[in-house]
């Protein structure tokens, strides 16, 4: 064991041991070698990031996909007595975020999302700095988002070589070997010295419950509820369904504390019911795919995917919120036959079709041929082509890697239009067939007849290692004999004092 790094771990955290894989991917840090590591959830991955930022001089700027992760992170090491520790992101008002910016060499580590280094302002600040490390925090999103909705994470390459070609650590819970090789490639093809680790949690068991429609569903979730009186996290593929459903909980279980959490919220409630969740005010809570990402919460003992998840990383990763202690939790899919038009649908609304990019390229064209080079805002756009913003997004990013967008300015070359206009239906298409792949692929793990542990890590690993309890429905194990690590819930409505009084007590 490296006797530096090991001493770090007690002075900074009070461990007297790594967990799996965190030595050998900070020994590989501390070389300045790129380094990407893979794993499980719930294995302590910040470590990996926050040691060299207490240890040694220079900034760690950490890229971090959600803004309640970042906070969590923030508040977790200030309160552990680590002041020099920020993030910047859409939560800040103009002038928290400027006084941040002229500060940036008061701090040692600094959160950022991958929108917030697209401010030109900011990247001529870091450039000022010395930057011993440059961190992809769940860097699966690279892969999974940035093609479509977050193309911010595309340009993350980019920002990396304007920063001097820092040593890069990237960091994920999940990845199969076909997404680690495009981590690497759009991180700038950077060799990565690869400390790759079983995702599998055997603590985890997985069960699937076919019900025939909605209000089966419901009373289905309502008595598993009843049974596991802990911790529970609800997936959803609909905001709204989040809300209503959590309405459902409350009135028929008034006793469990539960809410919902999605992204149209405003920031603030997002924050306080993680915080809620966090502090066990809450039990319950009813979320898209928002909620989760980070969250460092020991006892979570109950998964519920309320809609069918769209590819198993996406699944794996939600179903890792549960049990980081390592005692018994379980997962549960509550899967109808008609619930795979929910995916197949969100696939098609994620990419543009053949008609609205035509439709755009014509409208941009005119304003061209009319002299209006100045690019049109998303506003003015629908007024006359019907696409979402997030395709726009998408499309935005598309027309700079071909050089018909340069800054905020359209620009016209000779068949560079017709030539964009072919590309990117042919590169349309391709990611909608690989993410039909994706949804096929978890569909066969839902009627697959084999362990089901086994068939969800297949992609990711040769091996599975055994469950430590209960493994599957496949294997012979029911829900009814699952016995829950029950946890004392603090009640909604704990006055000052209690509260006190509990934190005094830890």
């Amino acid at each position: 064991m490296n006797a530096d790094l090991q001493k770090a771990l007690q002075k900074f955290y009070g461990y007297d041991n790594f967990r799996t894989g965190q030595e050998e991917i900070l020994e590989s840090v501390l070389k300045n070698r790129h380094t990407l590591g893979v794993l499980p959830t719930g294995t302590g991955k910040s470590i990996c990031y926050q040691l060299p930022a207490f240890m040694r001089s220079g900034q760690v700027i950490v890229v971090s996909p959600l803004l309640s992760l970042m906070e969590d992170q923030v508040k977790q090491l200030r309160a552990r007595g680590f002041k020099r520790v920020a993030a910047l992101n859409s939560f800040l008002d103009y002038e928290d975020k400027q006084q941040i910016m002229r500060k940036l060499q008061n701090y040692d580590l600094l959160y950022v999302s991958p929108e917030m280094l697209q401010n030109d302002y900011l990247i001529n600040r870091l450039q000022s700095l010395h930057i011993q490390l440059f961190v992809v925090d769940e860097a699966h999103c690279i892969s999974q988002w940035g093609q479509e909705f977050r193309t911010d994470y595309l340009r993350l390459a980019e920002v990396i070589r304007n920063l001097g070609n820092p040593p890069v650590l990237a960091l994920t819970g999940t990845a199969t070997p076909e997404v680690q090789v495009d981590i690497q490639h759009l991180l700038g093809d950077l060799d990565m010295d690869k400390h790759i680790y079983p995702m599998d949690r055997e603590n985890i068991s997985y069960f699937i419950r076919e019900v025939q429609d909605q209000q089966e569903k419901n009373e289905t979730m309502l008595a598993l509820l009843r049974k596991i009186q802990a911790p529970t996290i609800i997936y959803f593929s609909s905001r709204n369904m989040a809300e209503s459903t959590a309405a459902i909980i409350r009135a028929n279980m008034p006793d469990m504390p539960c809410a919902y959490y999605h992204g149209g919220m405003e920031n603030e409630d997002r924050i306080l019911i993680q915080q809620q969740f966090l502090s066990g005010q809450l039990q319950i809570i009813c979320c898209t795919s928002a909620f989760g990402m980070g969250v460092d919460k020991e006892d979570v003992r109950l998964i519920i995917h309320y809609h069918l998840p769209s590819d198993k990383e996406s699944f794996i990763q939600e179903v890792g919120r549960a049990g980081r202690d390592g005692e018994e939790s379980v997962s549960v899919v509550l899967y109808s036959p008609g619930d795979w038009q929910i995916p197949i649908h969100l696939i098609e609304q994620d990419l543009p079709e053949q008609d609205s990019i035509q439709q755009m390229l014509r409208f941009l064209y005119q304003r061209v041929k009319a002299g209006q080079l100045e690019l049109p805002s998303y506003e003015l756009l629908i007024q006359h082509i019907p696409i979402s913003e997030t395709q726009w997004r998408f499309l935005l990013y598309q027309m700079e890697k071909h050089d018909i967008v340069k800054g905020n300015h359209l620009h016209y070359k000779a068949n560079a239009w017709k030539d964009f206009l072919d590309q990117i239906e042919k590169f349309v298409g391709n990611r909608k067939r690989h993410k039909l792949k994706q949804l096929q692929r978890m569909k066969e793990w839902v009627y697959t007849d084999s362990c089901r542990r086994q068939a969800l890590f297949a992609d990711f690993q040769s091996e599975v290692r055994p469950a430590k309890g209960r493994c599957c429905d496949n294997c012979g194990d029911t829900l009814a004999d699952w016995q829950s690590v029950l946890t004392n819930v603090q009640p909604e409505h704990t006055g000052w004092r209690e509260q006190l009084y509990h934190l005094l007590q830890q």
